[in-house]
């Protein structure tokens, strides 16, 4: 039954509709995976030597002691980035197949996922030189047992925290409180964490602990799983209580202000839309990464223009990216209907200028590090107004991945909804407004780099119903392939 499996996601995949269109990207992700694979391995193989060397410590000590930070970050790479394989179960459910075959294959696929094997690479090789240096052979094994087994339990905790929203938010919150204890010095979790890595060498029966942990997480999801797969239950539509909105304060915007309306209600009334604005809120507090000073290798201009961008450009990056895909649930409807293509690109224009205006006021407390970080921040307001804002909806035109409305996860979005095109035009969103403001500094003054990128945001300001006018060319031009991306339910 698994080889049967392997067949179909295998015609899944090939007769995909973004098979063809994405095949340079899939190259291009291959090459990418080869480049942290053989950095991975470096690292294991030269870890060791530069603890020891230059820094004069006891190397599994100190890599142990941060250990801690190593899997956290592994997880919050995978819930932004790990896609969760999900077979086209609906079909499946008519034939006699066993509801546990299936489960165990869709979870089988998650362990072969290359943020799995990719610690290996690291792991592998760290421990064999551990041997080599003389530590116990069988202390040694039974680590890198342990701690690959704690690879693995996250594969299954992001499985659990992409299904269920509290256990996200809790997370995340845990995350938030240890990151800014330590730094301020007021708990370091390293002090208890160490003692329990350390003695995954030091007392061999320890290593049954990771092992166990892992075990029950794929317990927990395999039962999760089974138990919702259901059509009338977990895999059903599920049908809200309708409430009546009006917002006729917006009506005298006209056509604008019913997009508005729309876009309103779809932003408080679904779960990716609402996750987005989470993501955004999140945003605001990046910036204190780049202008604290506490990481020396963002204490320089170029990186806090790139955090003025980012502060207030939380909503433009999270919502703007898949516009038109939030209304991919009826866009071949909306299609039909005698719609102007610039009144729904300008409403959803306006609703990013407001978010970004909101954004840059609420991030007044940066002023706490003075006047001169929060002017950092206008002018990156400016700039995500002037052409970010542009950018955002150019790139739209491209993207043609459906979002499921119901589903929290992913607000950064789908692989998928990543090709060539949208990553030529996400450069411009970063990179530009940083040469622009290095090119002022350098030659003239700080004040200048700031006043260039200003100047910039207002001629894409001045130029905005040009740039309109070409963009929605562009979306005319993509209408069709888009609505048959929109009909590809995988």
């Amino acid at each position: 039954m698994f080889k049967k499996f392997l067949s179909l996601e295998w015609k899944a995949f090939t007769r995909s509709a973004s098979f063809r269109t994405n095949l340079a990207l899939k190259i291009l992700m291959i090459f990418g995976a080869i480049y942290f694979i053989v950095m991975f391995l470096l690292l294991g193989v030269s870890v060791f030597y530069i603890i020891k060397k230059q820094l004069h410590l006891e190397p599994l000590a100190v890599v142990n002691r941060f250990l801690i930070y190593y899997f956290i970050f592994d997880l919050l790479l995978r819930l932004f980035l790990q896609k969760i394989p999900v077979m086209n179960i609906r079909p499946l459910l008519t034939l006699p197949i066993k509801k546990s075959t299936i489960v165990n294959f869709s979870l089988g696929k998650t362990v072969l996922s290359f943020f799995n094997f990719l610690h290996c690479f690291f792991f592998v090789p760290f421990s064999i030189v551990l041997i080599i240096e003389g530590y116990d052979i069988v202390s040694i094994i039974l680590w890198h047992i342990a701690v690959m087994s704690l690879v693995y339990a996250n594969n299954f905790l992001n499985i659990l925290l992409n299904n269920k929203d509290y256990l996200f938010y809790i997370f995340i919150g845990l995350v938030a409180v240890c990151a800014f204890s330590q730094y301020y010095e007021v708990f370091n979790i390293t002090d208890y964490t160490v003692v329990f890595f350390q003695g995954l060498f030091d007392t061999k029966y320890l290593f049954l602990l990771p092992v166990l942990f892992l075990i029950g997480l794929y317990v927990t999801t395999f039962n999760y799983f089974k138990k919702n797969l259901h059509l009338d239950t977990g895999l059903s539509s599920k049908h809200d209580i309708a409430k009546t909105e009006q917002f006729a304060w917006l009506d005298q915007f006209g056509n604008i202000g019913t997009f508005l309306k729309n876009d309103i209600r779809l932003i408080k009334r679904n779960k990716r839309s609402k996750t987005t604005i989470f993501m955004s809120v999140l945003f605001l507090f990046y910036g204190l990464l780049f202008f604290s000073g506490g990481i020396e290798a963002y204490d320089n201009p170029m990186m806090k223009m790139f955090a003025g961008i980012f502060v207030s450009g939380g909503f433009l990056f999270t919502f703007g990216q898949f516009v038109p895909s939030w209304d991919s649930a009826y866009y071949p409807l909306m299609m039909t209907q005698n719609i102007p293509y610039k009144g729904y690109l300008n409403s959803k224009w306006w609703l990013i200028v407001i978010a970004t205006a909101i954004s840059t006021i609420l991030a007044s407390f940066y002023l706490y590090f003075g006047w001169e970080i929060y002017v950092i921040i206008i002018v990156g307001a400016i700039y995500n107004i002037g052409v970010n804002s542009h950018l955002v909806l150019l790139g739209g035109a491209f993207t043609k991945t459906p979002v499921d409305l119901n589903s929290s996860k992913g607000a950064f979005g789908d692989k998928k909804a990543f090709n060539v095109k949208t990553m030529l035009i996400t450069l411009p969103k970063l990179l530009l407004p940083m040469l622009i403001y290095i090119l002022g500094y350098k030659l003239i003054s700080p004040e200048a780099g700031l006043l260039f990128v200003a100047a910039t945001g207002i001629i894409g300001f001045a130029f905005r119903n040009t740039v309109f006018s070409m963009i929605e060319k562009i979306y005319k031009s993509e209408k069709y392939s888009t609505l048959q991306a929109y009909k590809q339910k995988a």
